[in-house]
């Protein structure tokens, strides 16, 4: 395990460097990075809890404690914060419908195991079939859907406190492009704090819940149930989430060998691990299941500080925060008007995230089986598509993902096989310069 040597004089990060994971800024300035660190992940971590009915205290818990549980297994050689991955928001909140909280609890045990079986395989294989499993049109619709996918639970809370919502949805809006850099990445969180006080002050909260918890006390804790007859149908419908948690971690662990050391990308296969660790033991106790966080990345960028040390200050303080009911509390009082602006946001962001991966690799769409790997599974996720056999249940999630799979890898082999040019033929090549005005220059 790496030990951290002071950077330079502790005080001040020369112009071109930074901080390594390795390295640590003086005692005082590495545990105000790591409270900053909590600020910029907890907008996304406890509205997870409040959007599937989970206790927030108890997700705040397994955040502090699954960001620990990162830091041991890469070895203090990866910096991150694990906080609520909201890909999970779609299957918890239609299993927890279905077939109750403990159903759901399974499935995020479920996908915490696979994914950690997957790092195993990745930390001695290689990263490589991972890509040509799920290539950036499949990855970009599988992302994309699960945002879209929440589409309708957006709408009914809004609809709920119309006025309220339109007011936090203008809010999330004018923070992202009235501010830059931190107050900017944190505008979700600040449109909440905006809709919750004027709910409050229209008098639309209801407060009883707060009066009576107590300051300090342990959270609620929650198991799986793995015994009930709907579990196994529920847990299918969790399984491409670990794709998702898949590409956020790998996304993660490249932007932060981007900014520091190309070294560090060797860690991916911990890092999955990790981050399976970090979800099992939070489904086990009835906390939200984690991913690696971009608001955190964000941070990083802004005071070029990459140090762990920050990131265990930052799980300690989780953990602390976790221990007061009444915190939780306060967070489970924010109304549905106030739920329903911010998701509407949320929700369509996720989906844009799966987009920008179609955008950033140049999906080529002129091409059938890209159209038609995105196009199905993304009216299967917005509609709702169900599959039922009896008690087995299959929800939309699911479907749309394996008919992206199913499309992409079986229409490419008939296209190649009877050589139509209807398979994927790689990215769109750039055209001269990209971005910037065209020129008249003659083409030669």
């Amino acid at each position: 395990m790496a030990v951290w040597k002071l950077h330079g004089d502790g005080r001040t990060v020369e112009p071109g460097k930074v901080v390594g994971p390795d390295e640590r800024l003086g005692w005082g300035l590495t545990v105000a990075i790591g409270v900053q660190h909590v600020i910029a992940m907890f907008g996304a971590t406890f509205l997870v809890p409040v959007l599937t009915g989970f206790p927030v205290s108890t997700t705040l818990l397994f955040s502090g404690i699954g960001t620990i549980l990162f830091l041991i297994i890469t070895r203090n050689k990866l910096p991150s914060y694990l906080g609520s991955s909201f890909a999970f928001i779609a299957p918890v909140t239609a299993a927890t419908a279905t077939a109750g909280t403990g159903s759901a609890l399974a499935g995020i045990v479920a996908v915490g195991v696979l994914l950690a079986a997957i790092g195993f395989v990745v930390q001695f294989a290689g990263i490589g079939w991972i890509d040509r499993l799920m290539p950036p049109v499949v990855a970009g619709a599988i992302v994309a859907l699960i945002g879209f996918n929440l589409a309708p639970v957006a709408w009914t809370n809004f609809q709920q406190q119309p006025l309220i919502g339109t007011i936090t949805l203008v809010a999330v809006i004018l923070f992202s492009v009235l501010f830059r850099g931190f107050l900017g990445r944190i505008s979700i969180f600040l449109g909440v704090a905006v809709g919750y006080v004027v709910a409050a002050i229209a008098g639309q909260i209801d407060y009883s819940a707060v009066e009576k918890a107590d300051w300090i006390g342990w959270p609620t804790f929650q198991f799986p149930d793995f015994v009930s007859p709907g579990t196994w149908s529920v847990i299918a419908m969790f399984l491409p989430v670990v794709l998702v948690l898949i590409a956020e971690n790998v996304g993660h662990v490249r932007g932060v060998a981007t900014m520091t050391d190309s070294s560090v990308n060797r860690h991916t296969g911990r890092a999955l691990i990790a981050d399976g660790v970090a979800t099992t033991v939070a489904g086990l106790f009835g906390g939200s299941g984690t991913t690696t966080y971009g608001e955190n990345i964000g941070v990083m960028a802004a005071t070029r500080v990459y140090s762990t040390a920050a990131y265990w200050v930052a799980g300690a303080a989780a953990i602390l925060l976790s221990l007061s009911p009444k915190i939780g509390a306060v967070f489970n009082s924010v109304p549905p008007g106030v739920l329903g602006g911010v998701t509407t946001a949320l929700y369509g962001l996720i989906g844009i995230i799966g987009i920008k991966i179609w955008v950033d690799n140049r999906v080529d769409f002129s091409r059938p089986v890209n159209q038609y790997t995105a196009a199905v599974a993304l009216v299967m996720a917005i509609a709702g598509f169900q599959v039922q056999w009896g008690d087995f249940q299959l929800g939309a999630i699911v479907i749309a993902a394996a008919a992206a799979l199913l499309i992409y890898h079986l229409g490419n082999a008939i296209a190649r096989w009877r050589k139509t040019g209807a398979d994927d033929g790689g990215p769109i090549p750039a055209v001269g310069p990209l971005g910037g005005d065209p020129t008249d220059a003659p083409v030669r």
